[in-house]
């Protein structure tokens, strides 16, 4: 695929990013496309390598390695690089429901399996995605098309994320009527409101909720299901329900002056000034404001990182992030080979945004909170932080972050933002249904299969296998469907 000696002749190239210090001045997308020209070129270094593992989506050493989606990466590589956009398109479209979405916000999965890695730089799967995606739409052929023959059966997804929207994507397409509720005022779940907009600017979600509108799908949303409609109503009103509610449960951080003023999950952070906005350009004031304040995120994974460049880009006097582990090596072990995932020291857009605004990259490692201190009027003033050492617990074997004594020190506060992760699903709606929940709180499932414990009750996403990344829920919500059809119709073409 592409040209055989591509990669022995063309260096990889990226997407532009717009200058730190002038991207944190808006919220919109920062990187700047190639020219078709460039890009036919990045196309031209897939290397023919015989087994691509790019498209592989396999677990290796407990982590995924290549698109779960099976996109047939080397297939629309070797398309662009002869410069037929359109059927580059339609080889994409047949794996991938939202590549507008994964091509903007996926770690690129793909690009960390291709062979090209191992010795090189590897293609730019993730940027040749958003290309042709991009240009697809540009040049009509990503129009809606609606199913020609329905089938009479229907179907309720339960949550607008990337899972819900996959799994209404492809029964849409087999010819059922799918209902999707969204318990908040947007459809998208995660990527509307989780996702800061300089990452995923909410236009191309708005684009693509239009066409599955145009094919057929009806989106319900300021509408909670378990509150304001019933369980048993949408049993009764639809022929299957897919579950598709997301890990919405954060972690707390419960250490003494946690009741103070002034400290927040991050999703209720991000969701806040993503909503305001969108809303009214930030006019009506209801987002939490960082402007002049200390800022202390505690986590370090992706929505920790959302956290640092949202707080700069509202006014932020400084960031500090906090993170529990010891700084990765910035190169590969060797007991961490290709093509396993790297576990190496990521400085993404937010650490580059504080490095370039404060001098000083932002993250504190192998670190936690102690205490936070109250000012008299019950604020947060200042946290009392601890470092951590790794120690073997004598009790079960296994090895623990634990306080080193005497190391505490204190930093200023006014904005505690919590980026510890999720603990999956929420009760209200397991219980609403009577669904069976595994002890991380995920609903549970026979192991590969998406049918809980109630008929006609299914389940997909980070509600079924816990917080993942978008195109793993993508690839659940597509094996939801397949597995909904199935049971509909006795037999499955998805």
């Amino acid at each position: 695929m592409g040209k055989p000696t591509g990669f022995l002749e063309y260096e990889r190239k990226n997407a532009r990013a717009e200058a730190p210090l002038e991207r944190i001045k808006h919220f919109n997308e920062f990187h700047v496309p190639l020219t078709k020209a460039e890009q036919e070129k990045q196309g031209a270094r897939c290397m023919d390598c015989g087994v691509p593992f790019c498209q592989a989506g396999a677990m290796i050493s407990g982590m995924m390695s290549g698109c779960p989606l099976q996109n047939m990466i080397p297939e629309w590589n070797d398309l662009l690089y002869l410069g037929n956009w359109e059927e580059a398109y339609y080889r994409l479209a047949k794996t991938s429901n939202f590549p507008e979405f994964t091509g903007r916000v996926c770690p690129g999965l793909c690009e960390i399996a291709c062979t090209c890695n191992l010795n090189g730089d590897p293609v730019g799967g993730k940027s040749n995605e958003l290309a042709i995606i991009e240009n697809a739409y540009r040049m009509g052929y990503a129009h809606a098309r609606p199913p020609k023959v329905r089938t009479g059966k229907k179907v309720a997804v339960v949550g607008s994320g990337p899972a819900g929207l996959a799994a209404a994507d492809q029964l849409n397409r087999r010819g059922h009527s799918v209902t999707v509720y969204e318990r908040d005022d947007r459809v998208g779940g995660l990527l509307m409101y989780g996702i800061p907009n300089m990452k995923l600017e909410k236009q191309y979600i708005d684009r693509k909720i239009n066409i599955m509108k145009e094919e057929g799908v009806q989106f319900i949303t300021n509408c909670n299901v378990g509150v304001d409609v019933k369980a048993d109503q949408l049993l009764k009103e639809y022929d299957k329900v897919i579950l598709c509610g997301g890990a919405k449960n954060p972690r707390d951080i419960k250490v003494p002056g946690r009741d103070a003023k002034g400290i927040y999950f991050a999703v209720d952070f991000l969701k806040a000034t993503t909503k305001s906005l969108l809303d009214s350009d930030f006019k009506d004031g209801k987002f939490i404001s960082a402007k002049g304040k200390n800022v202390l995120v505690i986590g370090g994974g992706d929505t920790g990182n959302d956290c640092v460049g949202t707080s700069i880009r509202l006014g932020a006097a400084s960031v500090t992030q906090l993170e529990m582990m010891p700084k990765a090596p910035d190169d590969r072990l060797p007991s961490n080979p290709w093509p396993e995932w790297p576990r190496v020291c990521k400085t993404d857009y937010g650490q580059e945004e504080a490095i370039a605004k404060f001098g000083h990259d932002p993250r504190i490692y192998q670190t936690t909170v102690q205490e936070f201190i109250k000012d008299k009027n019950g604020c947060v003033k200042q946290a009392r932080i601890v470092r951590l050492e790794s120690k073997k617990d004598e009790k079960t074997g296994r090895m623990a972050m634990v306080p080193v004594e005497g190391s505490e020190f204190v930093v200023d506060v006014e904005l505690v933002l919590i980026a510890a992760g999720f603990l999956g699903s929420q009760d209200y709606v397991t219980k609403a249904f009577g669904v069976n929940v595994d002890g991380r709180t995920n609903v549970a499932t026979e192991p590969g299969k998406h049918l809980t414990n109630i008929p006609n009750v299914f389940t997909a996403g980070d509600m079924h296998s816990g917080q993942s990344l978008v195109v793993r829920a993508i690839r659940d919500g597509r094996d939801a469907a397949r597995e909904v059809d199935e049971a509909l119709m006795g037999y499955t073409n998805l």
